[in-house]
């Protein structure tokens, strides 16, 4: 269904007129600080090249990533989905559970799902030329970009040996096959994306380009920023070259926050003052980045203060390119935020983020949401709340919840019920808990209050040691808390046994959906083979306008119940996991009957999935 979608967006392209589509050029930072640019204020990191882009374009300063690590940030700005909703919460393959961990983390996707759809495949469809050159992140051997829309595919390398030419993170190397793209496909509209490996460690940097920083923070680290500023500039040079900087969206940002904490040799990377800690935090430090667009006429210069997601940046692009998905992809999590480009103010709208795991970095299982100057980080261990004025404290110093109490409960009855409406997984208590263990290393030593501002990166690299080395040793040996790429069964509302009178698949792009289902005497069925004998996950991506039906899910003589959740309606989807079945090799039957219902109608299925059960 999924190809057929695009195939009918493909044949309505040629309606609209090609020359009003612009080119889009976006390049992607990897672990960049939200205050590593100098035209972010960072005086100790030269980047000519950003800060004229800065000048040229819109400068946002609370720019957010949907997640303060790596792939679910990635996969939330291609699909303009929130990573609670993608069951993409942690960078795959993850950090295993261990002793030193309260709770047990959830089993995520190990890989972006081939039925999502991708900012790239949209835009291909209408008539984009599609290039993803540098980092994926979001899966391996049959996930890759070439299965999520892109035309050309150029990985290059994320490792190497510093030259006069080249940095240590294939910078330039990625930006040559970038301009071929471009000079290429110069007279057609084309969507490059340019994830760079820089400045992620490990890196490095020659001796004499190190000295040339010696009074930054980490010398290595500017001289890599240096290295990506050039990088950037050459792309820049490029566009300007081939006549298209006027019909061309040019977009920078960076994944997440920067690395604060010991993480290998030669670290930490950098700091984020005044923001509070960084990767892997849903402090500010961890969440917000660098975001500069510009295009010349389109997009007014300035500075612009409005909090944004880079979810944002796939139903802007989108609306840039013409493309109007309507519900067929689901619910978008993400904005457009084209008329804030032209002056008009975004209306006012809470942020929120889930964040169910422990990361390398010292951070552990949160949520979070903004609204206003207000900020709010529930600790998912015990409950407890933190709540901060970022308009007076952007660095999170002063917590106000038991201050406001009101205030505090109220955002976090929100930030639970917008859980609740994305489907997101949850954490599980740890039985093999041991309490002076974790205080050890969450607790005697915060990582989220390191202060960095006043030391060097090799005075808390010696401080920090002992620290790094138990929390390596922690998770050694753990198994990772991913599904396997190969194994799901997924069972398509299309190809269901319908049972009953009223219930049937509505097969419109924007729906494509087991429907109008009220009568509860009816059910569906699918028949399919199980390969491999083994237990396997159970997800149903439902869709309910008011929720609280009673459902069971009925295969190989076993039974699992859940209550329809209210998704704000029927072709608004969540994936819900209900729980773990044991299934024999062989022929099977499953079925979804309703128990009870509540309401006009049960509830919209889209698919059933049985994923095998990587762990608990």
């Amino acid at each position: 269904m999924k190809r057929l979608f695009l195939a009918l967006l493909a044949l309505a392209a040629p309606l609209h007129a090609q020359t009003a589509k612009p080119n889009i050029v976006l390049i992607l930072a990897d672990d960049l600080g939200p205050n590593d640019l100098s035209c972010y204020g960072r005086k100790d990191h030269a980047t000519p090249n950003l800060d004229k882009l800065a000048t040229q374009g819109m400068r946002f300063t609370s720019a957010y990533a949907a997640q303060p690590i790596c792939s679910p940030s990635r996969a939330a700005l291609l699909t303009g989905k929130c990573p609670a909703r993608l069951h993409l919460t942690n960078f795959l393959p993850g950090r295993a559970d261990a002793p030193t961990q309260k709770l047990l983390q959830p089993v995520i996707e190990g890989q972006l799902p081939l039925e999502e759809f991708t900012v790239a495949e949209l835009l291909k469809a209408a008539g984009y030329t599609t290039a993803c050159i540098g980092k994926w992140h979001l899966g391996g051997a049959g996930f890759g970009p070439k299965e999520q829309g892109f035309d050309v595919v150029f990985a290059g390398e994320s490792k190497t040996t510093p030259t006069a030419e080249e940095g240590s993170k294939g910078e330039i190397g990625l930006t040559v096959e970038a301009e071929k793209f471009m000079e290429a496909n110069k007279d057609k509209p084309f969507f490059l994306y340019l994830p760079h490996n820089s400045p992620h460690i490990p890196f490095s940097a020659r001796p004499e380009d190190a000295a040339k920083h010696a009074g930054a923070f980490n010398p290595a680290y500017a001289d890599v920023v240096a290295r990506l500023d050039a990088a950037v500039g050459r792309i820049m040079a490029k566009v300007e070259a081939l006549g298209l900087a006027d019909r061309t969206v040019f977009i920078f940002t960076s994944d997440h926050g920067g690395l604060h904490v010991l993480e290998s040799p030669g670290t930490p990377a950098t700091h984020n003052t005044p923001l509070r800690a960084g990767k892997g935090f849903l402090y500010e430090g961890g969440l917000r980045v660098p975001l500069i667009v510009r295009w010349p006429g389109k997009v007014a210069p300035g500075v612009n203060d409005t909090p944004v997601l880079l979810t944002d940046l796939m139903p802007t692009l989108l609306e840039w390119g013409g493309v109007n998905p309507g519900n067929a992809v689901g619910p978008l999590d993400g904005v457009s935020l084209l008329k804030m480009f032209t002056g008009i103010a975004l209306p006012p709208r809470p942020l929120f983020w889930h964040f169910p795991h422990y990361t390398n970095q010292g951070g552990r299982p949160a949520g979070a949401v903004r609204e206003g100057d207000w900020k709010l980080v529930e600790n998912y261990e015990d409950e407890s709340a933190e709540l901060f004025d970022l308009g007076k404290d952007p660095g999170e110093t002063t917590n106000l919840a038991a201050q406001d109490k009101g205030r505090a409960d109220g955002l976090q009855k929100k930030l639970r019920e917008w859980r609740k409406r994305t489907g997101a997984q949850e954490c599980a208590s740890n039985p093999a808990f041991d309490p002076a263990a974790h205080a050890a290393l969450y607790v005697t030593r915060d990582p989220s209050k390191l202060p960095a501002a006043d030391k060097t990166a090799a005075q808390l690299e010696a401080e920090w040691k002992p620290w790094r080395a138990a929390m390596n040793a922690a998770a050694q040996g753990g198994k990772p808390l991913v599904t396997p790429a190969t194994g799901d069964i997924r069972l398509h509302g299309a190809e269901a046994q319908v049972h009953g009178e009223k219930l049937r698949y509505e097969p419109q792009p924007m729906k494509r959906t087991l429907g109008f289902w009220v009568n509860p005497a009816d059910w569906v069925s699918w028949d399919f083979d199980v390969t491999k004998a083994g237990k396997y996950e159970v997800e149903v991506l439902q869709g309910c306008a008011g929720g609280g039906s009673e459902v069971a899910v009925e295969v190989a003589g076993q039974k699992l119940t859940f209550t329809v959740e209210n998704t704000g309606g029927f072709q608004q989807f969540i994936a819900r996991s209900i729980g773990v079945v044991d299934l024999p090799a062989g022929k099977q039957t499953l079925a979804v009957k309703p128990q009870s219902k509540k309401g006009g109608a049960v509830m919209d299925v889209r698919q059933v999935t049985l994923r095998p059960s990587a762990g608990k």
